[in-house]
């Protein structure tokens, strides 16, 4: 299975940013992708909630979500929309950071609301707080594929182990983690993280993210790390985007999986133990 990742540098106008978004997939596609995957915020990324309020859509109306799915029938491939920032029904008014897996008729065939919320202090200039502008999921997500069982999660997850162990317990072959991570956390943290969280799995890992400073026409401007990757199920990178808007292609051989999981079979060598309260 070829795999193409879309590394983007969105703006705060969903509009503009599905118009390049729709050209990154038909490059992925032209280049023999099967299965392409977009970053975390695909439509909007923003630091301003008012701008967040004027321009994100719910679910059905969503335009990146309608046309995302009118491109994988039309090319007839597996696409993942890493996520979307959608407006929801909660009385608090926060948004759903939502990831959808689309399969070759359009249909919507799992979706995943990003469960840990990234509320931290990276610096005394770099603050986030997440949690005040959307509210967490509650359910972790298998899907399955021709291909392979995939587990949907994204960004912040990757800090919890523990989601992922679950995953591959439950048979994921394939980890998506879509992302936009900081800058920071990203060149200290982001290549480890993917990298133990294969390993540990036995699974491959595929992560497209954002990249660069993003254009925005109100509020704090962002800045993601870029450095899309995919890491084999043994821990070695099979690519990595670097920091510039593109299209990272990939081949997935998912006897792979097989391959590392029968050398250290850890996902079958739990024990219990007791302790520490």
């Amino acid at each position: 299975m070829r795999a193409g990742l879309l590394q983007l540098n969105v703006s705060d106008d969903p509009a503009a940013n599905l118009t390049e978004t729709l050209a990154r997939v038909e490059e992925a596609v032209g280049a023999g992708a099967e299965f392409v995957l977009t970053p975390e915020v695909t439509n909007c990324l923003s630091g301003s909630a008012t701008r967040q309020r004027e321009v994100l859509q719910g679910q059905a109306e969503d335009i990146t979500l309608a046309a995302l799915r009118e491109a994988a029938t039309r090319h007839g491939i597996w696409l993942l929309i890493g996520s979307l920032a959608l407006k929801t029904d909660d009385p608090d008014g926060r948004f759903a950071n939502r990831s959808f897996l689309i399969d070759p008729e359009g249909a919507i065939v799992a979706r995943y609301d990003k469960i840990h919320m990234f509320d931290v202090t990276v610096s005394e200039t770099e603050t986030y707080r997440e949690s005040a502008g959307y509210r967490p999921g509650t359910e972790a997500v298998l899907a399955e594929t021709p291909f392979g069982k995939l587990g949907l999660t994204i960004c912040y997850d990757i800090r919890f182990p523990h989601l992922y162990r679950r995953l591959a317990q439950a048979g994921a072959g394939i980890l998506t983690i879509p992302a936009a991570f900081s800058p920071v956390t990203g060149a200290a943290h982001w290549e480890l993280l993917l990298r133990a969280r294969a390993i540990e799995t036995g699974a491959f890992v595929l992560a497209p993210a954002q990249c660069g400073v993003h254009p925005t026409s109100r509020g704090k401007q962002r800045r993601t790390h870029g450095h899309s990757m995919v890491v084999a199920p043994w821990g070695e990178v099979l690519a990595d985007a670097g920091e510039d808007p593109t299209v990272m292609l990939v081949d997935i051989d998912m006897a792979e999986v097989t391959r590392a999981r029968s050398r250290v079979p850890s996902l079958t060598h739990d024990r219990p133990f007791g302790g520490p309260e």
